[in-house]
């Protein structure tokens, strides 16, 4: 069919009586009850936006202590007790039955019956001039132990992996929802017109459990959601032009879209076609910025050598080096997801004596870098670093379906983990919360998931209340309908 035909079909199909009859007979009885209840939105009326970037720099609401996110978070949830969360007594009762208090009423992915309790397999020490406790799992992180401000008493109410991924990221265990750094671009833009406001770099050899809905947009213009990054190949999948294709010829391929877009928004003032605008114009830029961006090998050998980076290879290491160089370039939150850490016992690599050892191994050196680096180049105290998981693990060891498991391992546990913020405007050398003496529940300080995204929100700005995009006539956020911001944590 030609052009001119498939125009001519396209303008009746938008003018036809036919058409919209066909079409939209669902929605004129809904637009005969909006009249009735004067609609779901505000009676206010709004003048059509004027047509700009979706992602100019944008003003917060107050002062701001953090210019940019580093989410550092562990798919599959490592054991806190084997981590960060010294439990002498938990030893003690190591082997013995769980005591019926801790099964009554609750529900958990793969225990049955009574378990056994379990000992921390790591050993504990205190670091630095804030005592800091951490296991010997870890051998560079202490180095760095005075950086760091821990939330012990972390909870959440997912219990699986995927939903609770969601709840972390999104506020909700539901698919649907804008993800945090889909939120930090809708308020504050980005610095950098050549780069997009939010990037997410993934290690493991997996994607998160939860899949792209975890840096999705949502119901936020399409323009917002996160932009996958590679450290192994090309840096975006099918960014690159096509064989014949030069780049004055797409410049004028892109100029021509982006006309035909701003027509079509002038005619039915679609948010989403500034989204597709501002997209296209986007990655015709980033066919420039982000190869040069995304390559570490021009790095000097001491950076090297500090973070452990190979170039060229996808893992941890290289991604918390192109964390720090895309921060410096701009980019608003840049979010790291390494899979793997799901460690039930079932085998060797899901073991808490083997798997959970090589995965802190694959981590430590880089993370300590990476708050190293930002510090020596002064900019921690603008960037906040936040390690996280998506929930904690039982104190006692998993006996899925009755059975005892092969090697140590712990359980999806809901009522207590650990995360921990450096830089950004947070506490340094700082601890908050305690979980009882067996790790098995919050009982000082509790912070809930709504309270860390109410938290990262401030640092940049942000009240969390008022950070909101009106959807199907509520006003959604990020926090929901709860969270509150953890004062004790901030400098």
């Amino acid at each position: 069919m030609k052009l001119q035909e498939e125009l001519q079909i396209e303008s009746a199909l938008l003018e036809t009586r036919r058409h919209f009859l066909k079409q939209c007979t669902s929605g004129l009885g809904m637009m005969a009850l909006g009249t009735i209840f004067s609609g779901c939105g505000s009676e206010k009326k709004v003048s059509a936006p004027i047509i700009t970037n979706p992602l100019d720099p944008k003003i917060t609401q107050f002062a701001a202590k953090a210019k940019a996110v580093i989410f550092l978070h562990m798919c599959g949830s490592p054991s806190q007790l084997e981590l960060w969360d010294y439990k002498p007594e938990l030893a003690k009762l190591d082997g013995k039955p769980c005591p019926p208090s801790f099964l009554e009423g609750k529900k958990f992915a793969f225990i049955r019956g009574v378990p056994d309790m379990l000992g921390s397999v790591g050993v504990f020490k205190q670091h630095g001039q804030s005592g800091a406790w951490m296991s010997d799992y870890f051998t560079h992180l202490p180095k760095v132990a005075d950086e760091m401000s821990f939330l012990k008493a972390m909870y959440t109410d997912q219990f699986n992996h995927a939903p609770a991924q969601l709840f972390m990221h999104t506020g909700s265990a539901r698919l649907g929802r804008p993800s945090m750094g889909s939120w930090v671009t809708y308020g504050l833009g980005s610095e950098n017109s050549n780069l997009p406001g939010f990037v997410v770099l993934t290690s493991g050899g997996k994607a998160p459990d939860a899949g792209k809905s975890v840096w999705g947009s949502g119901f936020l213009p399409s323009v917002y959601q996160g932009v996958q990054c590679r450290s192994e190949g090309d840096p975006v999948l099918f960014l690159s032009d096509p064989g014949g294709l030069d780049r004055d010829l797409r410049k004028k391929a892109i100029d021509a879209l982006s006309e035909v877009n701003r027509q079509q928004y002038e005619e039915f003032k679609d948010p989403e076609t500034l989204a597709r605008i501002a997209q296209y114009e986007m990655a015709f830029k980033m066919q420039v910025s982000v190869p040069e961006v995304m390559d570490i090998s021009k790095e000097p050998a001491y950076i090297h050598q500090l973070y452990g980076t190979e170039p060229g290879k996808a893992s941890f290491a290289n991604n918390c080096l192109l964390a720090r160089k895309l921060v410096e370039k701009g980019v608003r939150f840049v979010q790291l997801y390494d899979w793997g850490w799901d460690t039930h016992g079932d085998g060797k690599g899901t073991s808490l004596e083997f798997g959970l050892r090589d995965k802190v191994n694959q981590i430590d050196q880089a993370m300590t870098a990476l708050l190293l680096d930002l510090k020596q180049r002064g900019m921690l105290d603008e960037t906040l670093v936040v390690w996280g998981t998506e929930f904690g693990r039982t104190p006692m060891q998993e006996n899925r379906n009755g059975k005892k498991m092969p090697f140590k391992g712990r359980d999806h546990h809901t009522d207590a983990f650990t995360c921990w913020m450096a830089g950004g405007g947070v506490k340094r050398g700082f601890s908050m919360g305690e979980s009882d003496e067996l790790g098995y529940f919050g009982v000082k300080d509790r912070t809930h998931i709504h309270d860390l995204q109410a938290t990262i929100l401030h640092q940049l700005g942000f009240d969390h209340e008022k950070l909101i995009y009106e959807f199907q006539g509520r006003n959604f956020r990020l926090t929901d309908v709860s969270g509150k911001v953890i004062k004790n944590v901030i400098a």
